[in-house]
């Protein structure tokens, strides 16, 4: 193997991105790269390397032993200058480095769990810092944080993970609501029983696929969303019922698109979390990230409280 240089630092994130992706198609897109063009990256590292990274063909992709232990150690050495650039910037009292946020969608909407706000608050302390955003489900974003993909994810978890730090920020109002449109929309308040909530076809969330059915006593889904912009609009269509955090769904009311349904029945609270790694528990970006999210979402409580049955 040749002596490295600094140049292999942009191929080694080329080959990460890759062996991510798991097929040339998929990291052409991630990368914005030609086919021609990712070869040549991929091919310069393993002449530097001393032998071929991954093997593609009839069986599909796949890396090889040296594939795997040069993806293991680059994912190793990212991490170390990542650590390298923050310990340096602690000692001069400077926030620096790169930090990795998970986050669930549809929180811009709420203005407890608002990542915009809690962002300009963390940037205006840390303005050199690298800020990697990433959107999931809560389950993803639980194995991300516990398999070291992510510093700090912000969603209703289930606590599960070992070796993460499990830090209450805000109960966030779910609400079931149906769309113009539906038979629902306009019904009076007497005629939204539980035979007609039943009658009606009902988008789950797949995270949450035998939760949301249980909330309602609905006997099957109709439908399967993961992300809540995805369910705003099986709702919108007028077709399907289903649930939303309480900020989307009273937004697209006050618009006159949505009704929501019995709420002093079927409104809850869902508990979200900031959750890290045990041991980024002396982590100077995930310690101020986190003290900025704890005071916006200490600005705004009970902002949806359930309607008292009249």
């Amino acid at each position: 193997m040749r002596r490295l240089d600094n140049i292999d630092l942009r191929l080694l994130r080329v080959f990460i991105t890759l062996a991510d992706a798991g097929s040339f198609p998929a990291a052409q897109i991630a990368l914005n790269l030609s086919q021609s063009t990712l070869s040549s990256h991929l091919a310069a590292l393993e002449r530097k390397l001393g032998g071929p990274l991954c093997v593609r063909g009839r069986r599909g992709f796949r890396l090889t032993p040296l594939g795997t232990a040069t993806r293991q150690a680059a994912q190793q050495l990212f991490a170390d200058i990542d650590t390298f650039q923050q310990r340096v910037g602690a000692m001069n009292g400077e926030l620096i480095g790169r930090l990795r946020i998970g986050m669930v969608d549809g929180v811009a909407h709420n203005p407890a769990l608002a990542l915009q706000e809690t962002l300009r608050a963390f940037m205006e302390r840390a303005a050199e810092v690298r800020i990697d955003l990433e959107l999931g489900t809560p389950h993803d974003l639980e194995r991300a944080i516990a398999d070291g993909v992510h510093d700090i994810v912000v969603g209703p978890l289930s606590q599960k993970a070992p070796g993460v730090v499990y830090v209450p920020l805000h109960r966030e109002m779910q609400g079931l609501y149906c769309g113009r449109g539906h038979e629902l929309f306009a019904a009076a308040d007497a005629a939204v029983t539980q035979e007609a909530i039943e009658r009606s076809l009902f988008s789950v969330r797949g995270y949450r696929h035998l939760d949301d059915l249980y909330r309602v006593g609905h006997p099957r889904p109709a439908g399967t969303v993961v992300h809540m912009e995805a369910q705003a609009m099986m709702i919108l269509s007028g077709r399907f019922i289903g649930f939303l955090p309480c900020p989307i769904g009273q937004d697209w009311v006050a618009r006159g698109q949505m009704r929501e349904l019995r709420p002093h029945t079927y409104r809850y609270p869902s508990q979200h979390f900031a959750a890290f790694r045990r041991e980024a528990a002396g982590n100077p970006l995930v310690g101020t990230f986190l003290e900025e999210l704890k005071r916006q979402a200490a600005h705004h409580t009970d902002l949806w409280p359930t309607p008292q049955r009249r």
